[in-house]
């Protein structure tokens, strides 16, 4: 994922964590809150709960992956924050896509036209 699509800024996380809305799903959170910038900025982070370093960091890459051909569908002036669950590592990369998507339309930031 560019950079100019990524939270970088501890603020920024904290800012997202602290007022965002928040949507569940089994493998991950997403938490959104309305920006200023023109476009979609999305951070990714994995606690501890998730597994050793290993598996945070290939949590984070799948998530980031994920993510990566539905930034051009997404509605503009939005942070998000995907938060890993204990069970992401496990899954596959499509049903992780799924689950975003899924997360996504609930929050009315993908449309609903938009086709997997």
């Amino acid at each position: 994922m560019q950079r100019k699509f990524r939270l970088t800024r501890s603020t920024d996380f904290k800012r997202v964590r602290r007022t965002g809305k928040s949507y569940a799903h089994p493998l991950v959170v997403l938490i959104v809150h309305a920006s200023e910038a023109p476009r979609v900025r999305v951070g990714v982070t994995a606690g501890r709960a998730v597994g050793g370093a290993v598996l945070r960091n290939r949590s984070k890459r799948l998530l980031r992956e994920a993510i990566r051909p539905l930034l051009s569908a997404l509605l503009p002036g939005w942070d998000l924050l995907l938060i890993a669950r204990p069970a992401l590592p496990a899954a596959s990369l499509p049903e992780i896509q799924q689950a975003l998507v899924s997360l996504l339309r609930r929050a009315n930031i993908l449309p609903a036209t938009h086709e997997r």
